[in-house]
C-alpha cells in the first residue's frame, strides 16, 4: 500500500496544502526549517497515532489554531482507502474511514504501516531506556494493532496503581493492591512476552543489516552484534508466559515496603530496556558515532524486515538521514531501501542523495511542496 495524496489544514507548518505523490521514492529538498520534516510526520502519524520528534500533540496544531486535520488516500492494487483524523490536544481526536467516523481513533491502525528513519534514532544506542522501550512497542503496533490497547491498558492500570500507593492511609490497602498486582500481572506479562519475541525475531535481520550498513570496516564480526532484553525481575529472557507472571509476581512482593515508601511501581515493563552488545562491550557508551549510526540504522531496518516478515510491505521514510552518513553507508542504504513500494526522502540539499537513488522530486519552502 501507498500514499497517493495528502492533505494537511493547520498541521505544524501548513495552513492548507495538497500533494499528490508516487509509488517508489518521493524526495523532498528544501533548506532547513521549510517544513519537510513535517510532511512525512503527518504519513507517519496516520501509521502509528504518534509523532518521532515530540511526545503530544499540542506541537502538531498550527499556532493559535485548535485543531489539525490529517487527510490521505491510500491505494494497494485496484482499491484505495481514505483516512482523516482531527486531532485536538486536550479533548478526544476523531477518525474517519472513507468518510465515515471510527467507533475510535485507532481503528485506522493497521491500515498503512510505515518505518521511520531520523536523526533522533541516534537515541536508540545512545539515549535512555525510554527510547528503546518506544522503538519496541511502537514496532509491536505496527506488527499488530491490538498491541496499542494492550498497552493503553496497561498505563491505566499503572496509573491507579501508583495513585494507591501514594495513597495517605496504607494501613488497609492490601486486598486492593492485590487486585491491582493481578491486573498489573497479566496486561505487563503480555508486553514483556511480545517484546521478548520482537527481539528474537529482529535479531537475525539486524546482525546481517549490520554487516551490511557497516560495510565490512568493523574489526568486529557481525555474529558477535547482539540484542538481549533487560529485566531486573526476569531471570532469563527464555521464559514462558507462566514463569513470567509468576517471576513478576514474586518480585512485586519483595518491592512492596520500597514501593510504599516511594509511592511508585517499581517492577514492570515499563522499567525495563534493551541491550545492543558489539563484542563484549554495550554500544552505549563505548561505541564510536559511526557504530551507532550503524546500529541504529540496522534496527530500523530490522523492524521493515519484520514486517514484510508477516507479510506486510511498509513504506520507509529517510527523515534527513543522508546527511548524517558518510558516503559508504549512504549508498548502502539506498539498496536496502530501494524495493519499498514507497519511500519518502527528505534532504535540504539534492547533493546528500546518492546519485543512484531515482524517483520523483518536490522543492518545499514555506507553506508549499511543488514537483521540481
Amino acid at each position: 500500500m501507498w500514499v497517493q495524496a495528502l492533505n494537511l489544514h493547520n498541521f505544524r507548518s501548513y495552513s492548507d496544502i495538497h500533494v499528490e505523490w508516487d509509488p517508489g521514492v518521493n524526495i523532498l529538498v528544501g533548506a532547513n526549517g521549510q517544513g519537510k520534516t513535517n510532511i512525512v510526520e503527518a504519513i507517519y502519524y496516520l501509521a502509528t497515532l504518534n509523532s518521532h520528534r515530540v511526545a503530544s500533540d499540542q506541537p502538531l496544531v498550527l499556532a493559535g489554531q485548535e485543531s489539525a486535520v490529517i487527510r490521505a488516500r491510500f491505494v494497494e492494487e485496484d482499491r484505495s482507502v481514505n483516512i482523516d483524523i482531527e486531532i485536538s490536544p486536550g479533548k478526544a481526536n476523531r477518525a474517519n474511514i472513507n468518510r465515515s467516523p471510527t467507533p475510535r481513533v485507532r481503528d485506522i491502525l493497521g491500515i498503512i504501516r510505515a518505518v521511520m528513519f531520523a536523526p533522533e534514532d541516534l537515541a536508540l544506542v545512545k539515549g535512555d531506556p525510554v527510547d528503546r522501550r518506544k522503538f519496541l512497542d511502537e514496532t509491536l503496533v505496527q506488527r499488530s494493532p491490538r498491541f496499542i490497547g494492550v498497552k493503553n491498558d496497561y498505563e491505566k492500570i499503572l496509573k491507579q496503581r501508583n495513585a494507591l500507593l501514594r495513597s495517605p492511609n496504607k494501613e488497609n490497602i492490601d486486598s486492593t493492591l492485590d487486585v491491582w498486582n493481578e491486573q498489573l500481572i497479566r496486561v505487563g506479562t503480555e508486553i514483556v512476552n511480545s517484546r521478548l519475541k520482537l527481539l528474537s525475531d529482529l535479531e537475525p535481520h539486524f546482525t546481517q543489516r549490520y554487516a551490511a550498513i557497516s560495510g565490512g570496516e568493523q574489526a568486529v564480526s557481525s555474529s558477535e552484534i547482539s540484542l538481549s532484553y533487560q529485566s531486573k525481575y526476569l531471570s532469563s529472557t527464555e521464559l514462558t508466559a507462566t514463569e513470567i507472571e509468576n517471576e513478576f509476581r514474586s518480585a512485586l512482593l519483595d518491592r512492596k515496603r520500597e514501593e510504599l515508601i516511594r509511592g511508585v511501581t517499581l517492577v514492570g515493563p515499563q522499567r525495563d530496556d534493551f541491550l545492543v552488545t558489539l563484542g563484549d562491550l554495550p554500544l552505549k557508551g563505548f561505541a564510536s558515532h559511526g557504530e551507532s549510526w550503524s546500529a541504529a540504522l540496522a534496527l530500523r531496518i530490522a523492524s521493515a524486515d519484520v514486517l514484510r516478515g508477516d507479510g506486510v510491505e511498509p513504506i520507509i521514510i529517510l527523515d534527513d538521514v543522508f546527511a548524517e552518513l558518510d558516503t559508504l553507508r549512504r549508498e548502502t542504504l539506498a539498496e536496502l531501501v530501494a524495493d519499498a513500494p514507497q519511500v519518502f526522502i527528505t534532504a535540504a540539499v539534492d547533493n546528500d542523495i546518492p546519485e543512484t537513488m531515482g524517483g520523483k522530486r518536490y522543492l518545499v519552502t514555506t507553506g508549499s511542496v511543488q514537483p521540481s
